[in-house]
């Protein structure tokens, strides 16, 4: 076996400088938009004044899940804050933003279509494991080769990691549900469209739900690695405290990532169906309350109209 070998990655190296070469023009629109929609996001958190950044993340995990939750969310940003990590940690959270916004974009219909068509499911497969497994470091190698150092290799690396969770749940998701509920549909007459969006989209909501969360959670695990391709960010002060064995920044940026991870967790877990204690499931009881006492009115009304009506006969009678 001397002198045997596969030069895989001269091949795999040859294509990318192909791509280079011919769809400069590609990566070189797709790094200004993503560019753009980060430093954009980031800006605008970074420049709105920190108490109303604070309150509106508050609200948000009130409206989604919770006091407890608004309240700890308070104290999480407030730490940052005081641990000096305000501006890295919106630029950690721009990032993270966009690039599970994109992989949502991707992951969604990827997965609708590969539960509708065996064939799209028997060729995504094999993709998704690979995608899966193969180390995230990895993906840094091309990102960078094609967009240079910056967020845009950053982003597009945390999009590849964090798509196949999305993908996977959907799919699950639409192909869970009962097929009796599909054939009484066709039954009624629905479309394959009206289906989807009437009966199977609403049913696989919960676990399409559970694999956005999943995204996220990926997306903001890959903070790290993005930092190491020039992505700002608390990520990149980790990479930093690793070069320069700086236990106090390693661990204070860590900890921003954690608290992030946290508050984007309780948030998205909650999106397919807002907590009772939560600001929607408040007002959804106070609405459901409204229309049992409007029902309860218009029931009393219509029977008291009953008996005056009853009653009018028998008092003619005499």
């Amino acid at each position: 076996m001397d002198g045997f070998r596969i030069p895989l990655g001269k091949w795999v190296e040859t294509g990318l400088n192909w791509l280079l070469d011919n769809l400069e023009w590609l990566f070189t629109f797709v790094s200004t938009v993503i560019g753009a929609l980060v430093d954009g996001l980031s800006a605008l958190l970074i420049q709105t004044p920190f108490p109303v950044t604070i309150v509106v993340f508050a609200l948000i995990a009130w409206m989604l899940r919770s006091w407890k939750l608004a309240l700890g969310t308070v104290i999480s940003f407030v730490i940052i804050l005081g641990l000096d990590l305000w501006t890295p940690a919106m630029q950690t959270m721009a990032l993270v933003i966009v690039a599970a916004v994109i992989a949502v974009i991707i992951a969604v219909p990827l997965g609708i279509w590969s539960a509708r068509n065996d064939a799209v499911r028997a060729a995504l497969k094999p993709i998704l494991d690979f995608m899966q497994t193969m180390p995230a470091f990895v993906y840094l190698i091309p990102a960078i080769m094609f967009f240079g150092i910056g967020v845009v290799p950053g982003v597009v690396a945390t999009v590849i990691f964090a798509l196949p969770p999305g993908v996977r749940l959907t799919e699950l998701g639409i192909r869970g549900v009962d097929s009796e509920t599909v054939e009484a549909g066709h039954a009624f007459g629905a479309t394959p469209g009206q289906i989807l969006r009437g009966v199977q989209l609403p049913l696989a909501l919960p676990t399409i739900m559970a694999g956005i969360n999943q995204l996220i959670m990926l997306a903001l695990s890959m903070a790290v690695i993005a930092g190491m391709a020039g992505a700002d960010g608390l990520g990149k002060l980790v990479v930093q405290g690793i070069s320069s064995m700086d236990i106090p920044m390693g661990v204070e940026a860590g900890l921003g990532i954690v608290l992030i991870a946290v508050f984007l967790d309780r948030c998205t877990a909650a999106l397919a169906q807002p907590s009772p204690s939560s600001l929607l499931g408040l007002l959804e009881r106070t609405r459901q309350e409204r229309r049992r006492r409007e029902a309860a009115e218009a029931a009393s009304a219509t029977s008291a109209a009953s008996e005056l009506i009853a009653a009018g006969p028998r008092r003619a009678a005499p």
